[in-house]
C-alpha cells in the first residue's frame, strides 16, 4: 500500500509543480526587474518548486524503484485447495462476526497454477476481507472462480454499503485510514489504496486486477509467462 501511495504522489504532484514553474516564468517576465520584493518572491517560488522536484526524485522515485518488483516463489499448487482455505480463513471468525455470508461457485477440480500460492492467497484474502468490510450486516459476498483458456479468474461480488467501512459497531480488520480512503471517489482505472497488494500480486504473475463499485476481479495465467 505504501508503494502504491508513493506512485500516486509521484505522478500527481508533477503536474501542479510544472504548472507553478510555468506560471512563475510568466510572472517573472511581467514584473518590474527593479522591484526587489517581487523578484525575491519569484526566486522563492522557483526554489520551492526545485526542492519539491528533488524530494520526488530522491525519496519517492528512489523508494519506488527499490520495491517495484515483487519477489515470487513459484511452484505448481492446487487452486481449489488454496481457494477453500482462504475462504475459510475469512469466514471464520470475521465474516461470521459481521453476519455476512460467504458463498463460492467454482467448476475447479484438480487444476493447478504455477505461481506463488502464498501471495495469491494473500491477494484473495484481501479481496474477500475488503468485500466483507464493505458489506452491511446480513448480506452476502460471493466468490466465483472460472477458467478462461490459460487464465484463472476470481470474481468477488458484494452489495456495497460504504457506511459499513466506518461503522464502529462492526468489527474491522483493515486499517482505519485505508477504509476511509476507500470511500473517496476514484478516477477511472484507479483502485483503493488498501487493494494495492492485489494489483501487485496480479501483475507480478503477468495478470491483472480490477476494482468496480461492487466487484473485484483477479486474473492470473495458470502457467508462468
Amino acid at each position: 500500500m505504501r508503494d502504491h501511495v508513493l506512485s500516486l504522489v509521484s505522478h500527481d504532484l508533477r503536474s501542479p509543480l510544472n504548472a507553478i514553474h510555468s506560471w512563475a516564468y510568466v510572472l517573472e517576465r511581467k514584473l518590474d526587474a527593479g522591484d526587489a520584493t517581487a523578484q525575491r518572491a519569484i526566486t522563492g517560488i522557483r526554489s520551492g518548486v526545485d526542492q519539491q522536484v528533488k524530494l520526488l526524485e530522491s525519496l519517492v522515485d528512489a523508494t519506488r524503484a527499490e520495491t517495484k518488483s515483487l519477489a515470487l516463489t513459484r511452484a505448481p499448487f492446487a487452486l481449489a485447495a488454496m481457494i477453500d482455505a482462504t475462504l475459510e480463513a475469512v469466514r471464520t471468525p470475521f465474516a461470521q462476526a459481521r453476519a455476512v455470508t460467504l458463498t463460492s461457485v467454482s467448476p475447479l477440480a484438480g487444476e493447478t497454477l504455477n505461481g506463488d500460492a502464498e501471495r495469491l492467497a494473500q491477494a484473495l484474502w484481501l479481496m474477500l476481507t475488503f468485500a466483507v468490510e464493505s458489506s452491511a450486516r446480513e448480506t452476502g459476498v460471493a466468490l466465483e472462480s472460472t477458467l478462461d483458456g490459460i487464465l484463472w479468474q476470481a470474481t468477488v461480488t458484494f452489495t456495497a454499503a460504504p457506511a459499513a467501512l466506518d461503522d464502529p459497531a462492526l468489527p474491522h480488520l483493515l486499517e482505519a485510514f485505508a477504509r476511509r480512503q476507500a470511500q473517496d471517489p476514484r478516477e477511472a482505472g484507479r483502485i483503493a489504496w488498501v487493494l494495492a497488494l492485489c494489483k501487485r500480486v496480479a501483475e507480478a504473475h503477468g495478470g491483472k486486477f480490477e476494482q468496480q463499485e461492487d466487484t473485484l476481479v483477479l486474473r492470473v495465467p495458470l502457467a508462468a509467462a
